[in-house]
């Protein structure tokens, strides 16, 4: 009943854990400064990616470029169970420490647009932003005729971006000594900011020939400052040049930017390189992204084809979320099927069980009938003079009538007579006993059978064990003693019945 109760419970567990959902091959944790376009749009590519690569789970956070958040986020992912973290850093000195502590913990870490103070990391991807602000510089010394006024709106302080596009500019504005920047407004990025920044700058705005914004968004909110303040406009140009509606590629041909430069995101490169550390492939340590200038010349084409890109992303986007959406309607329908077949384990279950419970029943209600009966006491025998004793051991049993069949109770008496009348004879056969009885061999088994549940057998034995059970209990004679005269050939085979009989030894008694 046990074996059987146990392999019901191991088939029902495995249907429920057909029921759970399978875990990530890998979760990849994904710390984002700050949220804006241009992060939604690497944020969007890596998940566009992810759909390609099965079992990979993406977790993302947003700083909002709040150094401590970051590193409480960052710290936040480690302890959730993450495999590699893709991480791009707020400033340059404030996040290293958990960046730090995530690679001392043994996962990998791909730090990627910005820098950190430390060398802990296992690859690092950017674009060439002393590069970009060069190619700026030299661009817009070339727009300008090698003379004029310059406002620059800077990124985030203390971000490696911001300070390598700044140094990438003036470096290349070194080369042309009639131009001069008249104006550095700290940033941090945004729109609004820059905005602020400038309606507080208390110069002569049309005195400016050129607006420079370390990111296109600084630009614009630059030009809605002079556009709001009533002063002449300059020309505009930013950096990152995203696809789709209002970014940079689309204001450089609406002319709201006079050029930018393309600030790739990448995310689809980031995470297959996330996959490669992870798979033990080999990778480059340092990765610079190309990118490229964008100008009114070029804007409209390289405009078509990003609109491209996103159409086929878009529609791409729409055939997952329809295979997604099939995906779990299959789901359910598995969940469904499996529901019903743990319903119906359940009450094969609840039927074995009943079965078992009621063989159980039967079972033990056999054992105290047999034991019931070798515990009656039989009609007491009147004395007998010495010399009126039959010369046989055996009892005289008269011939079993038809009306003496029907009591069952008297003829197992009878039957128990018989037994231990002989039960030290270890010769005693089963043909003993029903020429005993005057029975034949086939309705002394039946009777007994019908009766007793047991064999003539059986019950011979489980009389010889019961009788030897009293005589250890009185502690008066040895094992083997009591073996052979409860009609055991061997003290061994005894002690062997007694224990499946008793479950102790007969040492246990005596």
């Amino acid at each position: 009943m046990r074996n059987s109760f146990i392999s019901i419970l191991m088939f029902m567990v495995i249907l429920f854990m057909g029921c759970e959902q399978a875990e990530p091959k890998y979760i990849i944790g994904v710390s984002q400064c700050s949220e804006d376009i241009w992060r939604d749009w690497q944020n969007a590519e890596m998940r566009m990616e992810a759909n390609f690569h099965e079992g990979v789970e993406l977790r993302f956070t947003a700083a909002h470029d709040d150094s401590e958040l970051q590193s409480n986020q960052i710290d936040s992912l480690v302890e959730s169970g993450i495999n590699l973290l893709i991480v791009a850093p707020n400033q340059l000195s404030t996040v290293s420490p958990a960046i730090d502590r995530a690679y001392d913990k043994g996962i990998p870490v791909i730090v990627f647009e910005r820098k950190t103070d430390s060398r802990k990391y296992s690859a690092f991807v950017s674009a060439d932003n002393y590069e970009m602000g060069h190619l700026m510089g030299e661009y817009i010394a070339t727009q300008l005729g090698g003379k004029g006024q310059i406002m620059e709106v800077k990124g985030l302080k203390g971000s490696s971006p911001a300070e390598e596009r700044y140094n990438g500019f003036h470096v290349a504005l070194a080369a042309f000594p009639g131009i001069k920047v008249v104006a550095e407004i700290q940033g941090d990025w945004t729109e609004p900011t820059a905005y602020q920044a400038v309606m507080n700058w208390k110069g002569d705005m049309n005195s400016i020939d050129l607006v420079f914004g370390h990111n296109d968004r600084s630009a614009i909110g630059a030009r809605k400052a002079f556009e709001e303040r009533g002063a002449k406009l300059p020309m505009f140009c930013g950096i990152d040049a995203l696809p789709g509606p209002d970014g940079g590629i689309q204001q450089v041909r609406d002319s709201l930017l006079d050029a930018s430069y393309i600030y790739p995101t990448r995310g689809d490169q980031l995470l297959q390189l996330a996959l490669d550390i992870l798979d033990g492939k080999e990778y480059p340590r340092e990765t610079l992204l190309t990118s490229a200038l964008v100008t009114r010349d070029n804007a409209t084409v390289l405009l078509l084809e990003s609109d491209e890109v996103v159409r086929q992303a878009h529609n791409l986007n729409k055939l997952q979320k329809k295979a997604a959406s099939y995906l779990e309607q299959l789901s359910t329908q598995r969940t469904i099927s499996l529901l019903a077949l743990v319903l119906l384990a359940l009450l094969v279950l609840i039927l074995v069980l009943f079965i078992l419970y009621h063989r159980s029943r039967v079972s033990a209600q056999r054992e105290r009938i047999v034991n019931n009966l070798w515990n009656m006491k039989a009609p007491a025998e009147p004395v007998r003079p010495a010399d009126q004793q039959p010369a046989a051991a055996q009892p005289v049993v008269q011939p079993v009538d038809e009306a003496a069949e029907s009591a069952e109770p008297l003829f197992i008496v009878r039957f128990k007579d018989v037994v231990e009348a002989r039960l030290s004879d270890s010769d005693l056969t089963v043909d003993d006993l029903a020429a005993a009885m005057n029975l034949s061999r086939v309705q002394l088994y039946r009777k007994v059978k019908a009766i007793s549940g047991s064999s003539p057998v059986e019950l011979l034995r489980s009389a010889r064990l019961n009788r030897g059970y009293q005589l250890l209990v009185k502690g008066d004679k040895t094992i083997a003693e009591v073996a052979y005269e409860v009609g055991f050939t061997a003290p061994s085979y005894f002690t062997k019945c007694f224990k499946d009989e008793f479950g102790i030894s007969p040492s246990d008694l005596s």
